[in-house]
């Protein structure tokens, strides 16, 4: 695996594949890289010759009052579960590499109406930096496809929103989400918590999968909602928020939407857990 922090050579390689007429897929991460990232290099596999990961933990899409400085790092870890998911190149950048003016100058990117609720309520400014950074790692990488995961739903519903509206060549492929035993989703913040903590943490989904067998039967969404925040919060969680949303748009869903998905987040201890799930009526 060829490992570069240097835009020149991302380009210089990136343009030998392309002069090869090699497919290329991109894979980016923020690191502390666990199973459910290492699933979407598996499935880029499926679809391209040359594979790139990136890990940067992109100071744009924290908070004020949020964990970047806490943010697990375990690069040579990661660099080695890339190796064996077999990776052509990893992308290592700096912030100063990334944002040389400062995040004060920097030309952002913003997706309007899907970034606006659930996470982009509760994280203000969150997608903004989710989308000026995808964008900028998609012209300097330069991709066919694209592959994340569906465990953080609203944000591949914004990046394929940016490609489609920005008329970017790259075909986004999400990606399901991979699962503890106990159900919990996998994600870099589960560090965060105990093991008493993550049999809480727990719930999230079961409350999700008892209130998306309601929906099959049950179509008082806003009684429905309530019940599953309750059941969340019993459980020792604190809720964020539980919506019935259009699978595409997000928007609240209606009686007679089909393609529906259930967004949750929820505090568990130090973190702040999201999930969902897709509903077909």
């Amino acid at each position: 695996m060829n490992i570069v922090s240097d835009i020149t050579e991302l380009r210089q390689q990136i343009n030998e594949w392309r002069k090869q007429g090699l497919k290329i897929a991109f894979v980016p991460t923020m690191g502390n890289l666990h199973a459910g990232h290492i699933s979407l290099v598996a499935e880029a596999h499926k679809h391209a010759d040359r594979i790139v990961a990136s890990i940067f933990v992109n100071p744009m899409q924290f908070g004020a009052n949020e964990d970047i400085g806490n943010y697990p790092r375990t690069m040579e870890d990661d660099k080695q579960k890339l190796v064996n998911a077999k990776t052509d190149l990893l992308f290592t950048p700096t912030p100063e590499i990334i944002y040389p003016k400062g995040l004060d100058k920097q030309t952002y990117v913003e997706v309007p109406n899907v970034s606006d609720g659930y996470c982009g309520e509760s994280r203000p400014g969150h997608f903004r930096g989710v989308s000026t950074i995808v964008c900028k790692l998609f012209n300097l990488v330069q991709p066919d496809i694209a592959c994340f995961g569906l465990k953080d739903y609203q944000q591949v519903q914004v990046i394929q929103t940016m490609v489609e509206d920005l008329s970017l060549p790259i075909e986004i492929i999400p990606v399901a989400t991979m699962r503890e035993e106990s159900g919990l989703a996998m994600s870099s913040r589960n560090n965060y918590l105990s093991t008493d903590e993550k049999n809480v943490a727990a719930h999230l989904h079961k409350a999700l999968s008892w209130l998306a067998e309601q929906l099959l039967i049950n179509k008082d969404y806003n009684a429905l909602t309530e019940t599953a925040i309750k059941t969340i919060n019993a459980a020792g969680m604190r809720a964020d928020y539980i919506h019935i949303c259009h699978a595409r748009t997000l928007n609240p869903a209606t009686i007679d939407d089909t393609e529906i998905v259930i967004l949750a987040a929820a505090h568990c201890g130090k973190a702040r857990l999201i999930d969902n799930i897709q509903v077909n009526l």
